[in-house]
């Protein structure tokens, strides 16, 4: 890792990391998924954005159910539990005490998807890989989203799984926060909304590319709105538009970005160098420097979206998801 600060000019602190190089196959994924996904995705946000949102929703939704193929690793053991008005699966290594047994420690998980898709289904195998890196059973999050429901009934659900695992043993400093892409917005959310509400604050707190900022202001001005391998920032500037805001109108105060974070715990930010998501994550950055929280921001060289979900085939994703075990243990040692 080469470490600098220029990519953070503003911030006073932060622990900023960048990958030397981007392996081959990470280089080579880009393009492919440029033109495969990306173009599905610009396709997706070209119809919602032509006021058919619903039939962009329904078409979002079609991946959970075959998304079910993705098996969790060898070894993985699952139960599922139902809470109010969603679910939420426990996912641990074989090696471990099963989570009623033992709760010494607990990775509460949050899936991405845009608040709109992703499930267990599309996250299971991914969480399964970062809880055995953890060395700690993980809660995935099978939260409500678009259109059954609004962000602020998400992140409802968010807190109830927090106060699931509070009410079951488990101690707030041994639990780490973490999720990725809209999930990883959802982290941030959650732990400020602990706050909020006087709840005891978790020891860490992770996100891999996370949307922390429903206003697309920011995004539309960066350099990587143009250079992202699949996510385009039209879709999610459709779904705030057309999903997330009331009346027509965004409260800034859904956007983790636009809050003061003194008190957080330590977190750790994973990101691609050309993801449109990028700003999101030097904001956060910025504003967990600015309220003197301990924070790391790795940019990962040209690492598509979420590329860790890949682990089986690049090794930068490996690394990445290795990074973040580590992050996870050292934080509830």
């Amino acid at each position: 890792m080469v470490v600098t600060a220029a990519a953070l000019p503003e911030v006073s602190s932060p622990i900023v990391e960048t990958t030397n190089q981007a392996s081959f196959g990470t280089r080579i994924a880009h393009p492919l998924l440029r033109g495969t996904v990306g173009f599905g995705l610009a396709t997706l946000a070209l119809l919602g954005g032509n006021g058919r949102f619903e039939q962009m929703l329904w078409l979002s939704r079609l991946i959970e159910r075959p998304a079910a193929a993705l098996v969790p690793p060898h070894g993985t053991q699952r139960w599922t539990v139902r809470l109010g008005n969603f679910r939420g699966e426990w996912l641990w290594h074989h090696d471990l005490p099963a989570p009623w047994q033992r709760q010494d420690s607990a990775l509460l998980y949050f899936h991405g998807g845009g608040y709109i898709s992703g499930g267990m289904n599309t996250h299971r195998r991914l969480v399964a890989k970062i809880a055995h890196a953890s060395g700690m059973p993980a809660f995935n999050v099978d939260y409500r989203h678009l259109p059954g429901a609004h962000f602020t009934e998400t992140l409802d659900d968010a807190v109830e799984s927090y106060e699931y695992l509070l009410e079951h043993g488990f101690q707030a400093e041994r639990i780490i926060v973490s999720g990725d892409s809209a999930g990883g917005g959802l982290a941030f959310r959650l732990v400020l909304a602990i706050r909020e509400r006087g709840l005891p604050m978790p020891g860490g707190l992770s996100a891999i590319a996370p949307w922390a900022d429903f206003d697309p202001t920011t995004r539309n001005a960066h350099p990587n709105r143009h250079r992202d391998s699949y996510i385009p920032t039209r879709i999610l500037e459709t779904i705030a538009r057309f999903g997330l805001a009331l009346g027509g109108e965004l409260d800034p105060m859904w956007s983790p970005v636009n809050h003061d974070f003194t008190g957080l715990p330590p977190a750790l930010i994973q990101v691609g160098s050309t993801e449109c998501l990028l700003p999101d994550a030097q904001l956060l950055a910025q504003r967990c420097a600015e309220a003197n929280v301990p924070v790391q921001l790795q940019i990962w060289d040209r690492a598509p979206h979420v590329h860790h979900v890949a682990a089986d085939l690049l090794s930068d994703a490996r690394a990445a998801i290795n990074d973040l075990g580590q992050f996870h243990r050292q934080t509830v040692a």
